[in-house]
């Protein structure tokens, strides 16, 4: 399954030791940036280029890291046909996909250690969507929100 990634500078380090991991799960990793650390860098490029590249490949999913993880998840969520989510914890990452079908999970790289951004991002990619007729409602309600 292919899983975009990116981050800037301040997500950078992490993103490049979830790499790895992500590859080893069996997942293939593309990563939209920082391609190098940047002290100046700018969230938004990486946040829209992984929103886009989500948006474009079904049953894709994406993750994105800034220092708060919310730029990142500002920027993803302004692209149609993203649903993307902060996540601190395992139960933000499990309920993001169960009842809202995110495709994108935001982390916090200033906040988030490897051990955690490793279980977190397992369970949001492991996470099947329940499609309760009220979560399908709701993420209708969204999509007519983006047209």
């Amino acid at each position: 399954m292919k899983t975009f990634i990116g981050a800037d500078h301040a997500g950078f380090k992490l993103k490049e030791k979830l790499k790895p991991y992500l590859t080893k799960l069996k997942y293939q990793v593309i990563d939209f940036g920082n391609k190098k650390y940047q002290e100046n860098d700018d969230y938004p490029i990486y946040g829209n280029r992984v929103a886009k590249a989500v948006a474009k490949n079904k049953n894709s999913f994406g993750i994105l890291i800034c220092g708060s993880g919310q730029g990142v998840c500002i920027v993803a969520n302004k692209v149609k046909g993203i649903r993307a989510a902060l996540a601190e914890d395992t139960r933000d990452a499990y309920l993001a996909r169960r009842d809202d079908n995110c495709n994108i999970i935001c982390l916090q790289g200033r906040y988030t250690n490897l051990d955690k951004a490793k279980i977190i991002v397992k369970m949001f990619l492991e996470t099947k969507f329940k499609a309760l007729k009220r979560y399908k409602r709701r993420i209708n309600e969204i999509k007519k929100l983006e047209k």
